[in-house]
C-alpha cells in the first residue's frame, strides 16, 4: 500500500509529529502528498504553537481567509525579524496619533480628524486619499475606538463623537471638563476617561453621561472585559491610589485593585483584555504586565520588563504567544513571546535625531503598523523562508 492510499484519520495521525520544516518537505514529495499536507487541518496543531498565526489561545480562527500553512511560514518571520521597512506617510507638525485596523482599512487620526485609508491588498501600502474623514472635534483627537457601526472618538476639547459608519450621522457627547484620554465601547456601552479625574459610563444614543465615577487621579487608560460585565481603569499614579482598578458595571463600584507596590507616577498608558479574564498592562514603569482576574488581584501572572528603562505607550497581543509593544523613545516596537521572559526582537523606526514614541501600534497576520510623531511606519514580515515552500 502506498503512503498516500492510508485511510485519512491515519495520515492525519502520521503528520501531526512532524515540525513545520518536515511537512514542508513532504509537500514536494508529489502533487497528492501536497494537496493533503496543505490542508488547514494539517497546519493547525503547528499554528497554534507560533506566533501571530491567527490560532488564539481558545483555538478561534481570526484569520480563516488565509490558509495556515502560509501563516505558518509567517510566523516564522515575526518570530526571527525578517521584514521589510516601508514609511507609509509623512507630516510636518508633531502631532499624537492613533491607529485602527478593520480588514483591509486602516484608520489614522491626525490633529482633529480622522482618515480612512485603504490597503492595498498586494503591497499592503496606503491609498493616497482617505476614503473617508471623520472630524467633530475642536481639538486634536486622543483616542477612538471601531465596533462594527460606529467610529468613537474623544478629543482635547472634552467631547466624544459618536460617528455611524453606515450613514453621515454623528452625535457629540458633552460631559468631560478636560481631555478625553481614554475611551473604550462595546454593543452600545462607551466608558471614557479623563484628565478631569473621572470616568464616564455612556450609551450611543445618550447626550450626558449615564453615570460618573470620581477616580481622584488623571485617568490615561480604559477598557470593557468582553463580558461587559465589568472595566479597568488605569490612572495616572500620582496620588496615593493603586492605578489599576477593576469596577462593576452594574454596580459602578471598584471591584478589586490589581498589584500591590506602585511607584508614584507610574501610570498605566494601555490595557488590553485578551479573555474575560485575562489582560494586560503597560506604562511608565517600563513593564508589560499579564494579569489573571481569578487569581490573586496582588500580583500578576507574568511581567516583561522593556530593557532600555523607557516607558510602553501602548500594547497589543495576538491573542495567544505573540505581544507587540511600542516604547517612548527612537520609535523602538519590541516583539515579545509570551512563553520566554526576555524581549525576542526589537526594530527602531526613528533616527537618533528625531526621537519619538511609538503613540499606537496595531498588526495584522503579515503586517504592523506604527504611528509616530511625524509619520506611519509599515513593517512587513511576508518574505519566504527557505525552509517553508
Amino acid at each position: 500500500m502506498l503512503f498516500t492510499q492510508l485511510p485519512e484519520d491515519v495520515l492525519y495521525h502520521i503528520l501531526f509529529h512532524l515540525d513545520h520544516r518536515s511537512l514542508s518537505r513532504l509537500s514536494q514529495v508529489c502533487k497528492s502528498m501536497n494537496r493533503f499536507v496543505n490542508r488547514d487541518a494539517v497546519w493547525r496543531t503547528i499554528a497554534k504553537g507560533c506566533l501571530n498565526s491567527g490560532i488564539t489561545w481558545n483555538g478561534t480562527d481570526i484569520y480563516p481567509n488565509i490558509p495556515l500553512k502560509e501563516r505558518v511560514r509567517t510566523a516564522q518571520n515575526w518570530y526571527n525579524g525578517i521584514c521589510k521597512r516601508w514609511i507609509l506617510l509623512k507630516w510636518k507638525t508633531k502631532l499624537l496619533p492613533w491607529l485602527q485596523l478593520d480588514g483591509n482599512v486602516l484608520y489614522l487620526s491626525q490633529a482633529a480628524k480622522i482618515g480612512a485609508y485603504l490597503l492595498h491588498h498586494d503591497s499592503r501600502r496606503l491609498q493616497r486619499n482617505p476614503l473617508e474623514n471623520f472630524s467633530g472635534h475642536k481639538g486634536d483627537v486622543c483616542r477612538f475606538v471601531l465596533t462594527d457601526s460606529h467610529l468613537i472618538s474623544g478629543g482635547s476639547d472634552g467631547r466624544i463623537v459618536v460617528h455611524s459608519r453606515r450613514s453621515e450621522m454623528s452625535l457629540g457627547l458633552t460631559g468631560h471638563s478636560q481631555e478625553v484620554n481614554c475611551l473604550d465601547s462595546k454593543n452600545g456601552l462607551i466608558i471614557s476617561g479623563s484628565r478631569d479625574r473621572t470616568a464616564r459610563m455612556w450609551t450611543l444614543t445618550s447626550s450626558s453621561p449615564l453615570a460618573t465615577i470620581p477616580m481622584l487621579d488623571r485617568v490615561w487608560s480604559v477598557a470593557i472585559s468582553p463580558t461587559q460585565s465589568s472595566f479597568v481603569t488605569g490612572t495616572a499614579c500620582c496620588e496615593n491610589f493603586y492605578p489599576l482598578r477593576v469596577w462593576d458595571v452594574e454596580r459602578l463600584a471598584c471591584v478589586c485593585s490589581l498589584g500591590s507596590e506602585f511607584r508614584r507616577g507610574a501610570g498605566v498608558l494601555d490595557i488590553v483584555f485578551e479573555s474575560p479574564f485575562q489582560l494586560f498592562t503597560c506604562g511608565y514603569d517600563t513593564f508589560v504586565r499579564q494579569w489573571d482576574l481569578r487569581l490573586s488581584p496582588q500580583k500578576c501572572v507574568m511581567e516583561w520588563e522593556e530593557p532600555h528603562d523607557s516607558a510602553l505607550y501602548c500594547i497589543q497581543t495576538d491573542g495567544n504567544h505573540m505581544i507587540a509593544s511600542g516604547s517612548s523613545y527612537y520609535g523602538v516596537v519590541r516583539i515579545w513571546d509570551k512563553r520566554q521572559t526576555k524581549c525576542l526582537q526589537f526594530f527602531q523606526l526613528s533616527s537618533d535625531s528625531l526621537s519619538s514614541p511609538i503613540y499606537c501600534l496595531r498588526f495584522s497576520s503579515s503586517h504592523l503598523y506604527a504611528a509616530l510623531a511625524t509619520a506611519l511606519h509599515s513593517l512587513d514580515f511576508r518574505q519566504h523562508p527557505a525552509h517553508i515552500r
